[in-house]
This record gives structure tokens, C-alpha cells and sequence, in this order.
């Protein structure tokens, strides 16, 4: 009988199969993301109203959105109720941390607390929305009641209707739902920290606030900065909340339409609104640039610390 050997494929045909593997997702991934990415900026140079063919309008879309009040008010509107958030957030977190990564005390059932204060951000916005424009509704809602019961206020209090209680209201909103998604990521920094450090501290009898300042937090940095920056993308796209629970006091005097305005619902507005597809995309790319020089500012400032 004659011997038959198996041919075996060549390097460069299997490489040619893997490549077939990854089509698809190329695929979809430049027809779904980087071609809206460009499209938007190229839209951005025109007048374009979401119908007909776009006319060249070159940078006017962009000294229009510099010149706009209403878009710098609303960028003020987004920074301060994501200022309070991320306070409010890490802050959380950072505690959570402290007491969790304490050896001295071992805190036991961690999974458990980090199942617990992940659970939120796993809560649809439009759930979060309908609940607490239900409990903070200012007549008969059961927040005002507890508080007129345990004799903490005299009359009800328009929690969303108030330009001086709506937009930390929000901010409140946004803390909850997410620090447990940082409290998270702190903490995988902590157990990637050699635990020699914290049991060398342990036998020096440094406190627990000092381990925390000296060795915890030190080389919690990269960390930090990635739940910043992540932060920062997506409270300066906040959306959902504001827009859901805005006009929740319809009805009522001191409806907060202009404090709860943020910067991604006055680009709702043109876009699908006002039909003005054009200026909208310029007000995007402008948060985007926006976006970009606040990170590589966080990002000088975090290496030359570390320098």
C-alpha cells in the first residue's frame, strides 16, 4: 500500500483562516462605531437638518456653540451636579475601602458587601427615575411624610421642583447608583497591593488612617485615575436621570427646567428636536474636545506626582 502523508497548512493559510474569525467583528465594529464617529464630525461642518443633502457651513457650527450662552450654562449645569456626584461617590467608596482592606480587623462576607453595593448601578435609570419621582413627589410623596412625622420640616418640600434641591437630588441619585461600581474598583487595586506593606505597617502599630495615606492610597493612583477619568466621561454625558426626572414638579411654581438642563439634553434638543442634525454634531465634538483636555490635564498631573 502507498503511504499517504498528511499535508499540513501552511503558517500564512492558517493565519488567512484566524483573519476570517475576525471579520465580523471588524465588521460591525466599523460600521457601528467609527463610521458614526466620522460622520458626526463631518456633519459638524454643515446644515445639515436630518433630511436633504448636507450644505457646507464650515466652522460656523463651532463659533455658534462658543458663542452660546444656553451651552456654556448647561456645561455649568453637568460640572456641578457631576462635582457633587463624584464627591459623594468616591468618597463613599473610599471609605468602604478603608474599612474593607483594614487587616487589623478582617472584615468577613466582602462578596457579599460587593454584591450589595453593586446592585444599584445593575437598577435601570428609568426604574431609579419612576421610584424616586414617586418618593420625592412634593404632596404625596413618602419621603415628606416621614420627614413631617419625625418633625424634621413643618411642610412638604418640592425635592425636584426646586432650582436650590434638584440638581443634588440628581447628584445624590448618580452616587448611589454608582459607587459601588468604584468601591469595586478600589478594591481590586487594594488586593493587588503586596500584603507585606500592610502587615509591615500593622507591626510599626501605624494607625489605620495612616496606612491608608502612606501605602494605600499612594498606590491606589492608576486606579484612581481610571475611575476619574471614566467618571468624568460619563457624568459630563449624563443623560438618563435629569432628563426623566426633569418637569417631575409639572404643575408646580419653580419646576426646574433650566438647572436640570445638562449639556448631552441640549444636544437632544437640536438633534432630534429642532431637527438642526448639523449644530448638534458640533455641540458633540465640542464636549468631546472638552473631554480630552480634562483628561491629558489629569493625566500631567497624575505622572508628575508619581514622578
Amino acid at each position: 500500500m502507498a503511504k499517504t502523508s498528511a499535508v499540513k497548512p501552511k503558517k500564512r493559510d492558517i493565519n488567512r483562516i484566524a483573519y476570517l474569525f475576525v471579520l465580523p467583528f471588524v465588521i460591525v465594529f466599523l460600521v457601528f462605531n467609527v463610521y458614526p464617529v466620522l460622520r458626526t464630525l463631518y456633519l459638524s461642518f454643515t446644515n445639515y437638518k436630518g433630511y436633504g443633502d448636507p450644505v457646507w457651513a464650515g466652522i460656523d457650527n463651532y463659533v455658534r456653540v462658543i458663542k452660546d450662552k444656553f451651552f456654556w450654562r448647561d456645561l455649568w449645569n453637568t460640572v456641578k451636579i457631576w462635582g457633587v456626584n463624584i464627591v459623594l461617590q468616591l468618597g463613599l467608596a473610599f471609605l468602604l475601602t478603608i474599612v474593607f482592606s483594614d487587616i487589623k480587623y478582617k472584615m468577613r462576607g466582602l462578596a457579599i458587601f460587593r454584591a450589595i453595593y453593586y446592585l444599584p448601578n445593575l437598577i435601570a435609570a428609568t426604574s431609579v427615575a419612576f421610584l424616586f419621582k414617586t418618593l420625592l413627589d412634593w404632596k404625596y410623596g413618602s419621603f415628606n411624610q416621614i420627614l413631617m412625622a419625625i418633625g424634621l420640616t413643618k411642610q412638604q418640600v418640592n425635592w425636584l421642583g426646586s432650582t436650590s434641591t434638584a440638581p443634588y437630588v440628581i447628584s445624590v441619585l448618580g452616587a448611589w447608583m454608582w459607587f459601588g461600581n468604584s468601591f469595586i474598583m478600589l478594591m481590586a487595586g487594594v488586593q493587588g497591593i503586596p500584603k507585606d506593606y500592610f502587615e509591615a505597617a500593622a507591626i510599626d502599630g501605624a494607625g489605620r488612617w495612616k496606612v491608608f495615606g502612606k501605602i494605600t492610597l499612594p498606590l491606589l493612583r492608576p486606579i484612581m485615575l481610571y475611575v476619574f477619568i471614566t467618571s468624568l466621561i460619563g457624568g459630563l454625558q449624563l443623560f438618563d436621570l435629569p432628563f426623566l426626572m426633569n418637569g417631575a414638579a409639572a404643575g408646580t411654581a419653580g419646576e426646574p427646567a433650566g438647572c436640570l438642563q445638562t449639556v448631552v439634553m441640549y444636544l437632544y434638543k437640536f438633534g432630534f428636536e429642532t431637527h438642526q442634525v448639523g449644530y448638534a454634531s458640533a455641540i458633540a465634538y465640542t464636549l468631546f474636545f472638552i473631554i480630552l483636555i480634562v483628561s491629558i490635564i489629569q493625566f500631567k498631573t497624575i505622572g508628575k506626582e508619581e514622578d
